[in-house]
C-alpha cells in the first residue's frame, strides 16, 4: 500500500478518523504491512502486546481459548477494524487470540512508536482512549447478552449485528455473509453448533430468515430479529 491509501484507510477508522491529513500522513510512516494466511494466528492470548494492527483486506476473528481447546469469539473484524490496541496502552500480555478468516493484510504500528507519537500529537492518545472504550463497552454488552438473553436471543442479536455491519439491502432483504462457520457462531453466543444450527432452522421456519448455502443468510424480517433480541 502507498502512503495515500494507509492515510484512506486511517481515515475511515473510529479510532483515527478525527485527525488531521497531516496527522494521519505522519502516523502513515510508521506501518508495517504484514500478511497473513486463512487460519495463520495473528497473536496468540499471553504474548506481549507489542503491537496493534489496522485491517486493510481479509477477517480476523478474536477469541478466548480453554486448557480444553474450547473457543469463545469476542468479536470478528473487518476493514477499517483495529485489534490489539488493549496491550498496547497497559503494557500487559495479549488479553485473547487472534486468527485470520482468510488471506488478510494488516498494518502494525508497533508499541514503541504509538507511545512516542502519542505524547506527540494528542489526536493519536485520543482515539486510543475512544477505541478503548469501545472494547469496554462491547465486553459490556456481551456480559449483558448472556445473563438476560436466552441462546436464541443471542443468535438473533448476532444476526442483527452483523446485518448493521455488513448486510446489504436488496429490495427488501438483507443479504448477509456472515464470514464465520457456524462453529465460530455458536462460540461466539455460547451454545454448540447442533443447537445454534436448529436455531437458525427454527428462526427460518418462522419467516425470518432463509438460511443459504455455506455462511449466507437473507434476513426478510429484521424488525422481527431486533425484537428476538430484545432491541
Amino acid at each position: 500500500m502507498n502512503t495515500g491509501e494507509i492515510v484512506d484507510l486511517l481515515a475511515r477508522t473510529t479510532m483515527f478518523a478525527g485527525m488531521k491529513p497531516a496527522e494521519l500522513e505522519k502516523l502513515a510512516g510508521f506501518a508495517n504491512e504484514r500478511t497473513f494466511k486463512k487460519g495463520s494466528l495473528i497473536f496468540y492470548q499471553g504474548d506481549p502486546g507489542d503491537a496493534f494492527y489496522v485491517v486493510a483486506s481479509g477477517s480476523v476473528k478474536v477469541f478466548l481459548a480453554s486448557k480444553q481447546a474450547e473457543e469463545m469469539v469476542l468479536v470478528t473484524l473487518r476493514p477499517p477494524d483495529v485489534l490489539g490496541e488493549v496491550a498496547v496502552l497497559d503494557g500487559g500480555p495479549r488479553s485473547a487470540s487472534a486468527e485470520a478468516l482468510e488471506p488478510t493484510l494488516l498494518l502494525a504500528f508497533a508499541r514503541s512508536i504509538v507511545l512516542q507519537l502519542m505524547s506527540e500529537e494528542p489526536a493519536i492518545a485520543e482515539g486510543f482512549l475512544q477505541s478503548v472504550g469501545n472494547v469496554v463497552r462491547r465486553l459490556t454488552r456481551q456480559t449483558a447478552d448472556f445473563v438476560f438473553l436466552d441462546l436464541e436471543g443471542r443468535v438473533a442479536k448476532a444476526l442483527v449485528d452483523f446485518a448493521d455491519q455488513r448486510g446489504e439491502q436488496v429490495d427488501e432483504v438483507i443479504v448477509l455473509d456472515l464470514g464465520i462457520t457456524q462453529t465460530d457462531l455458536a462460540n461466539m453466543v455460547g451454545g454448540s453448533r447442533q443447537s445454534v444450527n436448529q436455531i437458525l432452522h427454527g428462526l427460518e421456519d418462522r419467516g425470518y430468515l432463509d438460511v443459504e448455502h455455506g455462511r449466507s443468510i437473507r434476513i426478510k424480517d429484521i424488525d422481527g430479529l431486533r425484537r428476538r433480541a430484545g432491541l
